[in-house]
């Protein structure tokens, strides 16, 4: 499987570091598979409607040329190639441009759909916006247990996507956050990619290390504020860290908003 590292919404939230909206393309034999999907096309139409009072916060640059579409388009593939697309949760700089891609099935976990869609408590009614899927998406629920990968004890290969993707449960951001693993490795097993959505926001929580610098106070805060559960986000911070410094060299982690891991898996293609 070949994957492209896209940045699918830059932000510049006051008082902390310029962020992106890392998001994978990947081809396979059965179409193209996003994994997130950024901020689309209609987030830029309707701004108000559809990313509401965070937009404040976060400070969304909306250029079409960043978005999903554009770039899947400006890569030579139409848009209905983008047959799966697979969510690490569904927050507004996640889910925004899955609008794009009408006929693409879209994959989160129960738990996440539970607590965006189906039972929302008031925190997450004020946290998603139904605008973002008011166009009826395709929904595909999973529930990732049983099978162990990497120290995580609740996994799931997606075969109805694509062999070597692999759903994680990783809550605490939101209620059912997921890590998605990809099998970069063309099916051999030799080089996995683990985007870790929002499970970290600064290559620092991984620990120390060239580069890794450490994660700006303001960006903690803002971590730990906007947190489902944050015990649980730490106890993922210790448990990453540890996979990290195990230094696997088949395996790199990313998040999604830090920039520079951005650059350094674009450069690592």
């Amino acid at each position: 499987m070949k994957v492209h590292h896209l940045n699918c919404g830059s932000m510049t939230p006051p008082a902390m570091p310029s962020m992106v909206c890392h998001v994978l393309l990947v081809e396979t034999d059965g179409g193209l598979v996003l994994v997130d999907s950024g901020f689309g096309l209609d987030d830029i139409a309707e701004p108000a409607r559809r990313i509401g009072p965070t937009r404040h916060l976060i400070k969304p640059v909306l250029d079409a040329g960043e978005t999903a579409a554009r770039q899947v388009e400006g890569l030579g593939f139409a848009r209905d190639d983008v047959r799966h697309i697979v969510l690490t949760h569904f927050d507004v700089d996640h889910i925004g441009g899955l609008s794009d891609f009408p006929h693409a099935r879209v994959h989160i976990t129960a738990a996440e759909a539970a607590g965006a869609i189906h039972s929302p408590s008031w925190r997450e009614k004020i946290r998603y916006r139904s605008a973002q899927w008011a166009h009826g998406p395709d929904i595909v629920e999973h529930a990732p247990d049983g099978e162990r990968w990497r120290g995580f004890a609740a996994a799931r290969e997606l075969t109805d996507v694509a062999p070597g993707i692999v759903m994680l449960a990783l809550p605490g951001h939101t209620r059912g956050h997921a890590a998605i693993a990809v099998d970069a490795g063309v099916g051999t097993g030799d080089r996995w990619l683990m985007h870790a959505g929002d499970a970290f926001f600064h290559r620092a929580t991984l620990g120390g290390g060239p580069g890794a610098g450490s994660m700006p106070a303001t960006l903690k805060v803002f971590e730990s504020v906007i947190a489902w559960h944050l015990p649980t986000v730490r106890d993922n911070h210790a448990r990453l860290a540890e996979l990290h410094q195990r230094g696997e060299p088949d395996l790199t982690i990313v998040c999604a908003h830090d920039a520079t891991q951005l650059e350094a898996a674009r450069a690592a293609v």
